[in-house]
């Protein structure tokens, strides 16, 4: 039994959505790819025109991007979350509940990692793929796992860890004490690997080459939204945002005793996501260079954006559809 145990912690004011954050409805007259299922979270497309994802009940959907039924490519038996493409034709899976999968077209999955120094990991959330092999992936809490992931924003403990799994099998601890460790993406030329902190509304810059390897920079702070999957493509950091920063969770994180209240209430009291659909593109400055929102909230708990062919591929932890946005 976990006791739920909160710190203090003030958050910078929320940007209102102004300026480069100006609130807009772009995504609200997208296309739609019925997965047949509940939470395609993140997507993958292929250069010959098929998508993966993986959806709430542990399977794994393969269908074209130009519409078309889904097929079951394999079944997790967890919680799908993070998918990549690897090299070898094979897909790379984040399982919130099994932890870092290999799953090969036969449909066959297997165990890459699920652990380190004895420790199961609870939630296994996003990953990227170097060309060396080296996948490097988050796991987002010691304490929590994803069917509480609220518990663990609320408590900011930082127990957010990014891993290096190498080719050899070794795995490779480089970052700990993060807040809610989420999306993971290398940069063009895997110098750095961007990481995303939902828990401090932040996206964080950790060094692999150069002068500054090993060390890490704030890359973008105090963003609008809970920032969630990352993914580069087209020169673009792209960050789904499930939500809104909302006023009350704000105002909540300096006063734990608040927190332990909220905890103790029924569940369908504590804050959840507001449906507004949020994905912002950032170039390698840092740069707002995207901003794409739904306010109406007809496209909305938007989790992860993937670049392909001048469209982006928009997944959503509970929705039922992909989104596809034409970025013309």
């Amino acid at each position: 039994m976990i006791t739920f145990d909160p710190q203090a912690w003030t958050p910078p004011k929320a940007p209102a959505l102004t300026d480069e954050y100006e609130e807009n409805d772009l995504l609200a007259s997208a296309m739609r790819l019925p997965t047949g299922g509940a939470g395609p979270e993140d997507v993958v497309v292929t250069d010959d025109g098929l998508a993966y994802t993986g959806i709430d009940d542990g399977r794994i959907l393969r269908f074209p991007v130009g519409g078309g039924d889904a097929a079951v490519v394999a079944d997790t038996g967890g919680r799908p979350l993070g998918i990549e493409l690897s090299g070898d034709g094979t897909l790379l899976v984040c399982d919130a509940d099994k932890g870092l999968l290999r799953v090969i077209p036969t449909g066959e999955v297997t165990t890459l990692v699920d652990s380190f120094d004895g420790q199961r990991f609870v939630f296994t959330n996003n990953a990227a793929i170097a060309s060396d092999g080296t996948i490097y992936f988050t796991v987002t809490s010691t304490r929590y796992t994803i069917h509480v992931y609220i518990d663990d924003l609320l408590e900011h403990s930082g127990t957010g860890r990014l891993f290096a799994y190498r080719p050899d099998g070794t795995t490779e601890l480089l970052l700990d004490g993060l807040q809610f460790a989420n999306g993971v993406a290398l940069d063009s030329n895997e110098t750095s690997v961007f990481v995303v902190e939902t828990g401090s509304y932040r996206v964080l810059r950790y060094w692999l080459t150069g002068d500054h390897a090993g060390k890490t920079d704030v890359f973008a702070d105090n963003l609008p939204g809970f920032p969630d999957n990352a993914s580069f493509g087209n020169g673009i950091l792209w960050i789904g945002a499930p939500s809104p920063r909302q006023a009350l969770v704000d105002m909540m994180m300096p006063r734990p005793w608040l927190r332990k209240l909220s905890n103790r209430l029924p569940d369908s009291t504590k804050p959840k996501a507001l449906r507004h659909g949020m994905i912002l593109g950032f170039d390698e400055t840092g740069a707002v260079r995207h901003n794409l929102q739904d306010s109406t909230g007809s496209v909305a708990i938007t989790t992860s954006a993937r670049w392909h062919e001048g469209h982006l591929y928009i997944g959503s932890l509970q929705e039922p559809d992909i989104i596809v946005y034409d970025l013309g």
